[in-house]
């Protein structure tokens, strides 16, 4: 199987060594910029490398005189500063991090804080509310609650710690196989498995990312993807090993202004961000009446690039200055992306290519990068990953297994699942694919999802949903099957579509529900016929009532059943 690495990359076989080591060699560039707002006065901090280090090393210091060496810290809270400090000091410091979903129901989150053991929560003073009565119910191991709001007293009270002379914290040995990371994967409480992982595991993927992706150190990058899932924590460290300056969103009704203010060159984000961004870009367009004019832009550039002439960044200036004037680089991951939006932000100059990767596989396993590109693929597989399918049919779709230094240590407490996916040192990923004759991955969808018909066809949805989910009109959609009507052993293809207010509000204003149901079913009759007949969609509920999704916006999709095959 081809691989490239085509970019220089210091290997680490720890977290703490890779922080180090970037620290050495960024010193007093930016690692962190951080908002602070005092009565409507905005002012930015600017977080160096070595101040970063210093901090981690004041608050894990004084983590260790309060007790928590060898212990387990919860971290529930949005992204921010005093998160990432608080994940290294416990990383750096050997005690197991466990970053929870700040959006989880209180019984949730005392679940996970339960099932986890875990000793300690550090907590953002906006989920107090959830943190005090959790506390009161007394059924966790919690024996220590710290706010956010504490972490600048503690950082002091460890760094003067350090200057009498306890280094215990800075000279703690870190053992790079052992479980140092608690993730719980997406999906309820009650079915979501705690992943254990190692420094290993994540200082392997870091490694395996640098080799091939196309990050600067004088890249801005927002930390979009929460950082309790794998993703968004493990390119947090990425980001620090490329010397990148990291900053904050506002929150997703402000990317746009967020992306100006700091002049943002690079983000990963999950497709339904990515997508959002790129509709939002054609619906501006269409609004100055530039569709046609962009359109034949694209086609001039297109040519002008085969002869390796690139006048992107001129030609569609305009459109990149609404996006802050400096973006070139977007990871897409967490989801398959629609091909069409990634090749329509590539045609513009803003690189967009996508990752594949589980939490159990920390996460990374395969990823297109600058010079291995190809639309709606996931790429090859990283530098440092065996991947084989296995179980293809016979166009040579298989399930997808791995084995690496970044699969997981094992589920936690949780033998018997562990023993389904890890096999002879393979992970089975669950997931389905197949390769082109080129050696580019493509994922056909979750095995679990596959709808198989009688006449033994297959059927994947996701293939249908990124058609369908390219309308205006809609804004999420769900393909699931359900039993014919003749025949109860057979099944037929049903849609659930989550309009988008605002565009059928403009598009067809004073609109009856009836008139738009009728448009809509018209418009999945032309998209039938772009697909073979077992293939078509044979029902549709249209709703404007949001998808259940995780926090990382991936639609739940069992919950989703469920719901709709109790109508």
């Amino acid at each position: 199987m081809e691989r490239e690495k085509y970019l220089e990359a210091t290997e680490y076989e720890d977290v703490k060594e890779l922080i180090y080591g970037s620290v050495k060699k960024y010193n007093e560039k930016t690692a962190f910029t951080i908002k602070h707002k005092k009565d409507k006065q905005v002012e930015y901090e600017k977080i160096s490398y070595t101040k970063m280090l210093e901090e981690v090393n004041n608050l894990g210091t004084k983590f260790y005189d309060l007790g928590f060496k060898n212990k387990r810290v919860a971290i529930v809270g949005r992204n921010r500063y005093e998160w990432v400090i608080t994940h290294l000091a416990n990383l750096l410091g050997g005690i197991v991090s466990i970053p929870l979903d700040k959006e989880l129901q209180v019984d949730e989150l005392e679940n996970c804080l339960v099932r986890s053991k875990a000793d300690v929560v550090v907590f953002d003073e906006k989920y107090k509310e959830n943190i005090e009565e959790i506390q009161k119910r007394g059924n966790t191991n919690i024996e220590n609650y710290i706010c956010f709001l504490s972490i600048p007293e503690l950082k002091e009270q460890g760094k003067q710690l350090l200057e009498a002379g306890n280094t215990e914290f800075i000279d703690a040995k870190i053992d790079k196989n052992k479980m140092n990371i608690l993730l719980f994967t997406s999906g309820t409480t009650s079915k979501s498995k705690a992943v254990m992982l190692s420094q290993k595991n994540i200082a392997s993927n870091v490694y395996s990312m640098q080799l091939v992706e196309d990050i600067r150190k004088e890249d801005t990058n927002i930390a979009f993807l929460p950082f309790h899932h794998v993703f968004g924590s493990t390119c947090m460290i990425v980001m620090i090993a490329y010397g990148v300056n990291t900053v904050f969103p506002d929150g997703l009704r402000y990317i746009a202004d967020n992306l100006k203010e700091y002049g943002v060159s690079v983000f990963v984000g999950v497709p339904l961000l990515i997508e959002t961004i790129y509709k939002r870009i054609e619906q501006g367009v269409a609004k100055k009446g530039k569709t046609k004019i962009v359109n034949i832009a694209k086609k001039l550039s297109n040519l002008l690039l085969k002869l390796h002439i690139d006048i992107r960044k001129k030609l569609f200036k305009e459109i990149i200055d609404e996006l802050g004037g400096k973006l070139r680089f977007v990871i897409s991951g967490g989801a398959p992306l629609d091909g069409k939006v990634a090749k329509g932000f590539n045609e513009l100059g803003i690189q967009v290519v996508q990752g594949y990767g589980l939490t159990e596989t920390s996460p990374v396993i395969a990823s297109e990068n600058c010079r291995k590109m190809k639309h709606g693929s996931i790429g090859f597989p990283m530098e440092n990953v065996e991947l084989e399918l296995v179980n293809q049919d016979e166009h040579g779709i298989g399930e997808i297994r791995v084995k690496g230094p970044n699969v997981m240590l094992g589920y936690y407490e949780n033998e018997e699942a562990t023993k389904e996916v890890l096999k002879d040192g393979w992970f089975y990923t669950g997931d389905l694919g197949y390769f082109d004759k080129e050696g580019y991955l493509f994922l056909t969808g979750r095995k679990k999802d596959m709808i198989v018909l009688k006449n033994g066809k297959k059927v994947f949805p996701d293939e249908i949903e990124m058609v369908i989910n390219r309308l205006d009109e809609v804004e999420e959609c769900l393909v699931y099957a359900i039993p014919g009507n003749k025949d109860k052993n057979d099944v037929k293809l049903s849609v659930k579509i989550v309009y988008n207010k605002e565009v059928v509000n403009e598009k067809y204003p004073n609109i009856k529900f009836e008139e738009l149901e009728e448009i809509m079913w018209n418009k999945i009759k032309e998209i039938n016929k772009t697909f073979p007949p077992y293939k078509y969609i044979k029902n549709m509920i249209l709703t404007d009532e949001e998808l259940i999704k995780t926090t990382t916006k991936k639609v739940k999709r069992n919950e989703e059943l469920k719901k709709l095959l109790k109508k």
